[in-house]
């Protein structure tokens, strides 16, 4: 019988081979010599950079700073975005005056409002942190709409016909129900998150996070730099993945057996 814990390190080593044939691919790839060393850094280039970076204490400062903008801006989205949604699904009138709003602005790339935030907030972290606000409000609001809008009308009937109020049927039916689109929401607030900061740290930044080692890196040809943040930021991001927003589905949808549903 295969235990929860034999089929997590089984994922693991899935994943972890998969990381280390890409590894190897780009071995092949840097010492293939179709672009010029200094273009494509090796492995091991790619490793001691980071290492470097790790003991002088500067990786962990920019990491400090642009996961402190893709976190705060996220919070505010939740803050506005999930209620919001559930405004929307729960109440017509709201719907019918933010569903076109969202339409509107949803489909414009947050780097698009760059040169009109910086005039706003100025350059540091408030036009970074308001460019992630922009970039993940939208796919909460949307997803916490379709969670909504999706809950059996069969289960609220049932509900009311057991006698539950309306509150109750916003906690108990309501809420459950549409959980899985908020968690896929989320996810795909953070994904975007991730691509706003580290374009919005590129240009509004002054001098710290992730996005403003890459852009400062290709002024001076350290490719070894920017490879390694890209991993970086790729690593921050299956991190989450793996212990937050997998960890948040074990201890609601998939405890309540609703995943099951929400993947068919």
């Amino acid at each position: 019988m295969t235990t929860p814990r034999l089929r997590s390190w089984r994922g693991f080593a899935r994943g972890a081979m998969g990381v280390v044939l890409a590894g190897l691919l780009w071995e092949v790839f840097a010492r293939s010599r179709l672009f010029a060393p200094a273009l494509t850094p090796t492995v091991e280039t790619i490793v001691t950079t980071l290492g470097t970076m790790a003991l002088n204490g500067t990786l962990f400062r920019h990491t400090l700073f642009t996961l402190y903008r893709v976190l705060s801006g996220l919070a505010l989205a939740a803050a506005v975005g999930i209620p919001l949604g559930l405004l929307m699904g729960r109440w017509r009138l709201a719907e019918k005056f933010f569903v076109p709003l969202i339409s509107v602005l949803m489909p414009i790339p947050s780097l698009a409002w760059v040169p009109v935030f910086i005039l706003w907030f100025g350059l540091g972290n408030t036009a970074t942190i308001m460019l992630v606000f922009y970039a993940a409000a939208f796919p909460m609001m949307y997803n916490t709409w379709t969670g909504v809008r999706s809950v059996s009308r069969l289960w609220l009937r049932a509900a009311s016909a057991m006698g539950a109020d309306e509150r109750a049927l916003f906690r108990k039916v309501v809420l459950p129900g549409s959980l899985p689109f908020v968690i896929a929401g989320l996810r795909q607030a953070f994904a975007r998150s991730w691509i706003a900061v580290v374009g919005g740290e590129m240009i509004a930044a002054s001098a710290w996070g992730l996005g403003w080692v890459i852009f400062d890196a290709k002024e001076f040809l350290n490719t070894d730099v920017m490879m390694g943040v890209l991993l970086i930021v790729g690593g921050l991001g299956l991190g989450f993945e793996r212990v937050v927003f997998q960890a948040l589905e074990a201890r609601t949808v998939a405890r309540w057996g609703m995943l099951r549903a929400a993947k068919g």
